[in-house]
């Protein structure tokens, strides 16, 4: 016992450390005064070189290699320790460190660029990101494929390949679904003008609305709405836009959803591997059900019609029904944060391709620009229109998040399981929702997902929940059946 108690000591320290890094992160995206990205990119480098040398510490091996589990718990805790050693000692400390430094520096670049549309700016420093990561893929690949590699870092025990397969299963119905939806009139959008002050009220109630916890988390703003933390300080960000009330709201549902499975995990895992998501697939299921199947149902649209008249008063919309129709409108977008549910997993389909083919080598940084554009041409049947509606939308790829993007369409699949298990358990679900109820669904995900942290692998804890094995099947049947009604398909 002393092999494994010394050992859980020592990682306790590296993950409390890792929050340190992590709260470094979220100020850097919300409050971090401009001119202090240099010294922040030391920052981290700083930390990270802290960070690698204890997640590669000899030690690490030899308590690993003398402690035994008593239970299920201990044996996961080991195997997850395990696995972040072997791929930590893989990598270089010098290249941990260099990654920290390069990618702080060019999130700042990523931002001004974006801020100025100005594509060649950023095209240096990603540069810089995909070569640095491409030497980190393959050092962790070991002669295997390096996209695999970068995929186990939030995907474990999943492949480019399989992620392939399910987007070739998805791709043709999806892509049918969207021309017969938009070969319909479009409902009616919001109009009007939209007070910022009043949406981020209205904002933090629909997050207490969903189950978070404010006594250990709180709401800013950043470009980019994410979430971040675990255990007794989980902060989520949100956005407004004066003319779009919905971006903030749902974007702020979505990050509730992160937050809320980090906020349910068993606290006897706190700082533990146990106590973070399993995997960045099982944390999208939680923030797109809510954000998704919950929070843009009928009955819960009906409820939140109400709440934005009493916030705004007229919203230029008749009644609940055309208030539903007018949240899941679908129309021609460029933005996937902003994507409906019909067009948001071929937005990701479009990144994982051409992230792929960057760290394959088969597609340059220099033309990734006109590689991004002509894609969406294909994909979308019209043509970007500015740098910050294409490649430069998203911050990920200028923090080295290869491999990242496509667990959001796994989220999604895993999802629609989850959904259809649901509905089975709670029967009584639209008439909660209605009454702006949602802790019938949200303690059921509690229950059956969150408060596992890591104990099981991404793909069992779906199975456990859902009683299926994962597969797109349920979320493109609730996909054809809710706009197929809402369209008269």
């Amino acid at each position: 016992m002393s092999a494994y108690k010394d050992l859980m000591a020592f990682q306790r320290e590296t993950s409390a450390l890792g929050q340190i890094a992590g709260r470094l992160g979220w100020d850097q995206e919300t409050v971090m005064p401009r001119g202090a990205a240099a010294q922040r990119a030391e920052e981290m480098a700083a930390i990270e070189a802290v960070l690698h040398a204890r997640r590669s510490d000899p030690r690490v091996a030899d308590w690993l290699e003398q402690a035994r589990a008593k239970d299920e718990v201990e044996q996961a805790q080991l195997r997850e320790i395990r696995r972040a050693y072997d791929r930590a000692v893989k990598v270089p400390a010098d290249l941990a460190t260099a990654i920290a430094r390069v990618t702080s520096a060019a999130q700042g670049t990523w931002a001004q660029a974006r801020a100025d549309e100005d594509v060649a700016a950023f095209l240096p420093a990603l540069s810089e990101v995909v070569a640095l990561k491409r030497e980190e893929g393959a050092a962790l690949a070991q002669g295997g494929d390096i996209y695999d590699a970068m995929v186990e870092d939030y995907e474990p025990y999943t492949t480019g390949t399989q992620i392939a397969e399910i987007f070739d299963q998805m791709r043709p119905r999806l892509v049918a679904l969207r021309a017969a939806v938009l070969d319909k009139p479009a409902p009616p959008g919001l109009t009007g003008s939209f007070d910022e002050l009043v949406q981020m009220r209205l904002s933090q109630k629909l997050a207490v609305t969903f189950g978070y916890d404010l006594n250990t988390g709180r709401i800013d703003k950043a470009v980019h709405p994410f979430s971040s933390g675990s255990g007794l300080d989980v902060r989520i960000t949100t956005r407004t836009s004066e003319t779009d009330p919905f971006n903030c709201f749902y974007s702020t549902i979505h990050e509730v959803g992160h937050a809320a499975y980090e906020q349910g995990i068993d606290p006897d895992y706190a700082l533990t591997p146990l106590g973070q998501g399993v995997s960045m697939g099982v944390h999208e299921s939680q923030s797109r059900i809510y954000e998704n199947q919950l929070g843009r149902s009928r009955a819960f649209t009906g409820w939140l019609f109400g709440q934005m008249k009493d916030a705004f008063g007229d919203l230029g919309i008749a009644d609940e029904d055309a208030f539903y129709a007018t949240v899941n409108g679908v129309h021609n977008g460029y933005v996937r944060t902003e994507a409906d549910e019909v067009q948001y997993n071929l937005h990701i389909m479009l990144r994982f391709d051409l992230e792929r083919a960057l760290m394959a080598g088969d597609l340059q940084v220099a033309d990734l620009e006109a590689a991004w554009n002509e894609r969406f041409k294909a994909d979308f049947g019209y043509a970007i229109d500015k740098p910050s509606n294409g490649c430069l939308q998203d911050v990920h790829w200028s923090v080295g998040l290869f491999g990242y993007f496509p667990t959001y369409s796994l989220g999604n699949v895993y999802a629609g399981c989850l959904h259809q298990a649901l509905r089975n358990a709670v029967p009584e679900l639209d008439g909660q929702l209605a009454e702006g109820d949602t802790s019938g669904a949200t303690g059921w995900l509690r229950e059956k997902v969150q408060q596992f942290g890591g104990l099981y692998a991404p793909r069992d804890v779906i199975e456990r929940a859902s009683g299926m094995e994962p597969g797109p099947e349920p979320l493109l049947e609730y996909l054809e059946s809710k706009f197929g009604d809402l369209y008269r398909l």
